[in-house]
């Protein structure tokens, strides 16, 4: 059962109070929406797993006011990562560091490391301000739909997302969200920084953010720690998603011709499309822009009722690399 909460400061302190109950708060970041929780109320956490379909052992992200509230879940901070939080934080960076013992184990879905981010949305800052002064430590927050499918980029995303559901949500409406897809990942906890999943942040920026070389995970061995958002399949609509050039799209559509139907395309190309019954958006050519959209996108196909979503690839660039990962994912 969603409850909106009213715009402005009544509706955050609302929300605080609600999260000090142990009560689940959906609320806007800068990259999607989430679905909070006191990360340190163990029955609180539980409600997340349980109201998203998610696998207890699945880590999710605790979410903190500030720098200065890392200490309260991490010990042994690598100089790299103090490097990290100051250059992108408040900002659409997680990290993953070594959690202190007896501190959110629910929440770091029982492992030894947990991942912190600091988030800029001002509904969100205001948010962990204000439960901060009711005890609440952290908020731990995966996006705010149901688990393994399409993240929420607004506040009727996560409306329909739960519309079945019987968990009460508590719901502050931020509008959209600037950047549309989650946050970058980098695992702290093995000396070096290893970017476990790829977001708006390019791996140049990290590292001259770290002060050193940025590792993708695709190069390193399998002790990686679980993070939120890395499963092989994620983000994925109800429709089935077929990544494609524009080429192969353009030649399915010609042999489809006008009785093609309940198709969507989703491509930066122009194409010719001779059916009305297919449904056509435009992906922007710019990979930030794309990455904002993209989430919108596939929830207006979906809602349409479209069977295939056929998208454009993404370019093989640095800067396309969160929105290539959502887009892999989602078509696994």
């Amino acid at each position: 059962m969603i409850q909106t909460l009213p715009n402005g400061e009544n509706g955050v302190g609302q929300a605080a109070l609600a999260l000090a109950r142990g009560e689940l708060v959906a609320f806007p970041t800068e990259t999607v929406y989430g679905l909070g929780a006191d990360a340190c109320n163990e029955e609180a956490v539980a409600q997340i797993f349980a109201a998203k379909g998610r696998p207890s052992d699945h880590p999710l992200i605790v979410h903190v006011a500030s720098v200065a509230d890392v200490a309260e879940f991490a010990h042994a901070v690598p100089a790299f990562a103090t490097r990290l939080m100051k250059a992108c934080w408040p900002g659409p960076l997680t990290l993953i560091l070594k959690r202190l013992p007896g501190v959110a184990a629910a929440s770091a879905g029982g492992q030894a490391s947990i991942g912190l981010r600091c988030p800029a949305h001002p509904i969100a800052q205001a948010l962990l301000q204000a439960a901060r002064t009711q005890g609440v430590r952290g908020v731990s927050a995966p996006s705010a739909n149901p688990f393994g499918r399409i993240s929420p980029t607004n506040a009727a995303h996560v409306a329909q997302g739960f519309a079945d559901s019987t968990a009460l949500i508590h719901l502050l409406d931020g509008g959209a969200c600037e950047v549309g897809i989650e946050s970058t990942i980098v695992d702290c906890t093995r000396g070096q920084p290893i970017v476990l999943r790829p977001g708006m942040l390019t791996p140049a920026e990290l590292a001259l953010a770290a002060g050193q070389n940025v590792v993708h995970a695709a190069t390193v061995d399998e002790a990686a720690p679980r993070a939120s958002g890395t499963l092989a399949q994620h983000y994925a609509p109800k429709a089935k998603l077929r990544l494609m050039t524009a080429q192969q799209i353009q030649a399915a559509l010609d042999v489809l011709g006008a009785d093609a139907a309940h198709i969507a395309v989703y491509a930066r190309t122009p194409l010719v499309v001779k059916s009305a019954k297919v449904m056509q958006r435009r992906m922007p050519d710019e990979a930030a822009s794309a990455a904002q959209q993209l989430f919108a996108a596939l929830h207006a196909f979906d809602a349409a009722g479209m069977k295939l979503i056929w998208v454009e690839a993404a370019p093989e660039d640095a800067a396309w690399d969160g929105v290539r990962d959502r887009l892999q994912r989602a078509a696994a």
